[in-house]
């Protein structure tokens, strides 16, 4: 038996959908190793601040941030950076550019709630570094395989 259609052409997989999946399947491979390194140095980073002194309590009733709470809220928002890698690569013509643009425009945006949360003043300040961590692993990251899928 032949695996030939009517017309003589061999059927196979659509090359471009390969593709698609193939650029999709590595942005999401290389992000979440990100994520899991963007965990891990907030993590660090808050016991490290935690044993130097600063308490993280940032309500007047003494609720403090445990570390536990570091790495689920930057794992949470780093695969939103995922997402919004991937809906790029799909829908933009300059996906590394606008991902670049969209999260340092979230981090930004992110910096305001320790700044409004009443905390003493080096808590504010480890909050506001321990949102830069993982900004500064996955913003790149990300960029750079959104350049490598693309270019």
């Amino acid at each position: 038996m032949n695996s030939m259609n009517d017309t003589g052409i061999v059927a196979g997989p659509a090359s471009g959908r390969t593709s698609h999946t193939h650029r999709f399947r590595g942005l999401v491979g290389t992000g979440l190793i990100a994520t899991l390194t963007a965990m891990v140095a907030t993590t660090l980073a808050a016991a490290l601040a935690r044993a130097v002194g600063v308490d993280f309590e940032v309500s007047d009733g003494g609720e403090t941030i445990p570390l536990s709470g570091f790495a689920v809220v930057t794992g949470f928002f780093s695969v939103v950076g995922i997402v919004i890698a991937v809906a790029l690569l799909r829908w933009s013509a300059r996906p590394a550019q606008r991902f670049v643009w969209t999260a340092v425009s979230l981090t930004v945006i992110s910096l305001v709630p320790p700044l409004l949360s009443g905390a003493e003043t080096t808590t504010i300040t480890a909050l506001l570094g321990l949102h830069l961590v993982p900004a500064a692993v996955m913003i790149p990251t990300l960029a750079r395989s959104l350049r490598t899928r693309t270019g």
